[in-house]
């Protein structure tokens, strides 16, 4: 069976790490959540005092960028989890704050320059399951598999409300809510590379269905992608 690159686009918090976990798990490919990738850029921009009120040093940040090593290991369960200058950081980039900050630092066009050439270089063998917002557009615009996956803000919301509650954070739904909405916004709306569904995306709209129906069909997508005549 030949090895193809999968990319995996869409909004936040619709579930596009869930799937392209699993199906890298089921058919033995490489995963990168290229999202964490970004999340990991704030949370340094964040620590370093790069962000005040929600506005990025732009100048600063890109001066100590050449800093920034992401990277990624497998922990305990199996799964990636986040470095961020050898440490790990996957619980610390998954907070609400890192979240208000990712899509303003995701925008910037150094930024965008210095993960999308991590990322092309990690894929270039094929093989691998990649999610974030700009993977079939930008990064691989000649992947074998594109799937752009959304949901309504609402539902988006409640899953981000309920995964955060069950960390132990404390949130309220309505913040998280008008989190997804200006992450769309920007997301969308950025210079580079802006949030868009790729002409030869196939488009799944998760809002009604559950983790075990989403994954059954990407697998059955990834299946005709690998079927070889």
């Amino acid at each position: 069976m030949k090895k193809i690159i999968v990319a995996i686009d869409g909004h936040s918090s619709c579930g596009k790490s869930t799937m392209a976990k699993m199906l890298a798990r089921r058919v033995g490919y490489i995963y990168v959540d290229t999202g964490a990738m970004y999340r990991a850029v704030a949370l340094f921009a964040l620590r370093h005092g790069f962000i005040s009120e929600g506005r990025v040093d732009a100048a600063a940040l890109e001066a100590a960028m050449p800093q920034v090593e992401v990277a990624f290991r497998l922990g305990a369960d199996g799964l990636p989890r986040t470095l961020l200058c050898g440490e790990d950081v996957e619980d610390a980039i998954r907070t609400l704050e890192v979240s208000a900050a990712v899509s303003p630092v995701a925008a910037l066009p150094f930024v965008r320059a210095a993960m999308t050439s991590q990322q092309q270089a990690m894929g270039k063998e094929g093989g691998i399951v990649m999610d974030g917002r700009d993977i079939g557009t930008a990064v691989f615009p000649h992947a074998q598999l594109k799937i752009f996956v959304t949901a309504s803000a609402e539902v988006r919301a409640q899953r981000r409300y309920d995964e955060l509650t069950a960390k132990g954070q404390t949130v309220t739904y309505d913040d998280i809510l008008k989190n997804v909405r200006e992450r769309d916004y920007i997301d969308s709306h950025r210079e580079v590379a802006p949030l868009r569904q790729a002409p030869d995306a196939l488009l799944l709209d998760n809002s009604t269905l559950s983790i075990d129906e989403q994954n059954a069909w990407l697998l059955a997508r990834f299946n005709e992608a690998t079927h070889e005549d």
